[in-house]
């Protein structure tokens, strides 16, 4: 038993924390963000000033995340809540009423009017003919921009003592966005616009699309719990033969055999993988929301052009 315990010290002194370290973690207000997204843009411009949870991690489908007991527990001691709103993580919302939290909460989306779309996704039944807000606005790197001044807003609020680090983080973060946002018009500005046509597994690059000038198709809804019905399906199968598209993506997430089939059926190749709702691992190519755009727009270039991957 001695031997044992001698053994594993090693282990245990290269993962637990130091007592400054330990210390800090203890004093650091906590900021609780909905999803891997959002949690990216809080780390950015919070830095090491907070502690950060981020419930719907990287790869996790933020339209169904079902949040634990733990999460409800965590959101008890936040300093402040940070969601996105238009109905995207509604369950932010019913666990923030549920666990009793009466600190600030920001909506990223605050100020921004969105997007409509058909209201089949979210809680509405298929083919529910009402139009719902489309909640993916950081599709669109300007929406993004307000997202990351909404944070920064929150967080000085929150973290007064902390403001001119923030402040001065935030307006790094949003130069960057905007250097990124020009890169991705120049990029998307060298298709000729008749091939600036892609399909996507499902409905969530409507922002993206209105901002850079391309048209997104989908078989399924802004929710990837939508199931299309067959004949959407096979409208769209049409529609990419007549069309001659050759910019067919998969996401990281969502079940795939529809999309497939529909590449099969006409006979188009599935291009890669796109990422929508949620950031890769720390170790894949969409691990900052910086990242995914990189990631996405170098792959969605060639496949507009007709290059095989």
């Amino acid at each position: 038993m001695l031997r044992r315990t001698l053994l594993s010290l090693p282990a245990l002194l290269l993962v637990a924390p130091t007592r400054a370290q330990a210390q800090a973690q203890a004093t650091s207000p906590l900021v609780v963000a909905s999803f891997s997204i959002l949690g990216d843009m809080v780390a950015e411009i919070a830095g090491d000033a907070v502690q950060l949870r981020t419930l719907a991690g990287p790869n996790v489908d933020a339209h169904s995340f079902a949040p634990r007991p733990s999460d409800a527990q965590a959101l008890r001691g936040a300093a402040l809540v940070v969601r996105n709103g238009l109905g995207f993580d509604s369950w932010m919302d019913r666990m923030i009423r549920a666990a009793g939290y009466r600190g600030p909460v920001a909506t990223a989306t605050q100020g921004i009017t969105p997007l409509q779309m058909d209201g089949h996704g979210h809680g509405h039944r298929q083919g529910d003919a009402r139009q719902v807000p489309d909640p993916h606005a950081w599709q669109d790197l300007r929406f993004g921009i307000q997202y990351a001044r909404n944070i920064a807003t929150a967080l000085t609020a929150a973290l007064p003592a902390q403001a001119a680090p923030i402040e001065g983080r935030a307006a790094a973060y949003i130069a960057r966005l905007e250097a990124l946002d020009a890169w991705v018009r120049a990029e998307i500005a060298a298709v000729p616009e008749a091939r600036r046509k892609v399909v996507t597994s499902h409905d969530a690059f409507g922002y993206f699309g209105a901002a850079y000038g391309i048209t997104f198709l989908a078989p399924q809804g802004v929710s990837t719990e939508a199931e299309p019905s067959a004949a959407e399906v096979a409208r769209l199968i049409r529609q990419i033969r007549a069309e001659s598209i050759t910019a067919v993506f998969m996401e990281n997430m969502g079940n795939p055999s529809t999309l497939e089939r529909l590449a099969r059926e006409a006979g188009v190749a599935v291009q890669g993988r796109l990422y929508a709702d949620a950031l890769s691992e720390a170790a894949g190519p969409a691990a900052s929301y910086e990242a995914m755009f990189r990631h996405n727009v170098g792959v969605l270039v060639p496949a507009m052009r007709g290059q095989a991957s």
